[in-house]
Formats: C-alpha cells, structure tokens, sequence
C-alpha cells in the first residue's frame, strides 16, 4: 500500500510540475546549466549562457534571467528551470536517479539542449539512452521549425567552430511529435555564444550562434 501511494504522490507532483515549467513574458525565467558526474568538464563556456539570455532579452523581447544556476541532474530543482543546458568535451554519467529525473523533467514540459564542445557525443547519446531507452536522436530536417524561428537557417545549425572536418549536425529527442531535446554536433554554439575574445571568433560567427540559440528559445518558450 505504501509504494501504491508513494507512486500516486509522484505522479502528482509530476502534473504540478507540467503547469509549472512555463513561460511568462512578464517574469523572469530562469535557465540552468546541469552539472552532471563522470569527469566531463560540464563547467565549461561560463559566459555562453547568460550571453545568450542577454541577447535573447534584447532580440526576442524576453526575459530571462542572465544569473544561471547549476543544477545537478537528480534535484527537484530541475523543475524551476524552464530550459537546462549541457556542453563538455568528456565523460558524462547519469545514475538511474538522475536518468528518472530527467525524464519526468522533459515530459513535464521542459527542454534539454545539449552543446557537443567535441568529445561529449559518445558519452551522452549512451546516457539519454538511459533517460529514453525507447527513442533515438533523430537528425531535424532543414525545413524544421527550430531553424525558421525569428532567424532563418536554410542549411540546419550553423558551423561555428571547425574541429573534424565534418558538417554540423542537429539533432533531436521527439516525444509526441514535439522536440524536448536539441543536440547541436560538429557546431559547437556553447563556443560561439562566449566573449569573442575567449576563442578570438569572428563578429559574424559569434551572432550566427547566437541567432541560432535564440532560435532554440524562441521555439521552446513562444511555441513553433
């Protein structure tokens, strides 16, 4: 009877939570960097995120919060979060806690985008496996809406920093027929989202991954 309850309680908690991971233009949204185990330099591009809030704010008109907060992948505090990012160049691993939480997490409304800094890739298509043993990442289309946001990518996630001599590549967790986790591969926008001066880019590839990561927030928070 008690696991019966517990389950119920849970469950519960999961539907308040689905109401609670919104979007509001008229308050602050936060947006979480997950720091995950395993040895992977998940601290990674400190000033990618709230570069990319502070460009968001002033493109988009929202309002997202540039203070961002790391949170460990098996804390409630997920929930407070409408959109979490992962980048790294190594190791990531998620125990079966995590992996749970992770998934409520995302089916409760919120989003994943996941920043292959080169390295990350074996690592974490193993760990989502865990989060969603049933799916696969998928590779968007170019005519998908995520690149048709305010800015207009026609060949997919743009390339911002050459490592492999491979095309960059976007791809995606589809639940339901909605994306709930974006994977930019062989592009590396955490990168370009930094100072200019951290990887000395270019003006022009700096605001072609900013774009793009407004893109990403645009689809996430004010619908496709």
């Amino acid at each position: 009877m008690n696991s019966i309850i517990i389950n119920y309680l849970f469950t519960i908690i999961t539907l308040v939570s689905c109401y609670s991971i919104s979007y509001s233009q008229n308050s602050t949204t936060k947006i979480g960097l997950l720091k995950y185990k395993g040895g992977g330099d998940w601290y990674a591009n400190p000033t990618s995120l709230p570069n990319l809030a502070k460009f968001c704010n002033q493109e988009l008109h929202t309002n997202i919060s540039s203070d961002i907060q790391e949170v460990e992948p098996a804390s409630p505090q997920i929930f407070n979060y409408s959109f979490l990012h992962i980048t790294g160049h190594g190791n990531i691993v998620f125990s079966a806690q995590e992996a749970k939480n992770l998934r409520q997490y995302l089916l409760a409304g919120g989003f994943l985008h996941i920043s292959d800094n080169y390295g990350l890739d074996p690592y974490i298509r193993r760990e989502m496996k865990k989060v969603f043993p049933e799916l696969d990442f998928v590779e968007l289309p170019f005519s998908h809406p995520i690149y048709h946001q305010k800015f207009n990518f026609p060949n997919g996630v743009p390339k911002i920093h050459e490592h492999n001599n491979k095309p960059p590549k976007g791809y995606a967790i589809v639940w339901q027929g909605k994306v709930i986790c974006f994977y930019d591969y062989e592009s590396d926008l955490g990168d370009g989202w930094e100072d200019i001066t951290v990887h000395n880019d270019t003006q022009e590839k700096h605001l072609q991954a900013l774009k793009m990561g407004a893109n990403i927030i645009q689809y996430v928070f004010l619908g496709e």
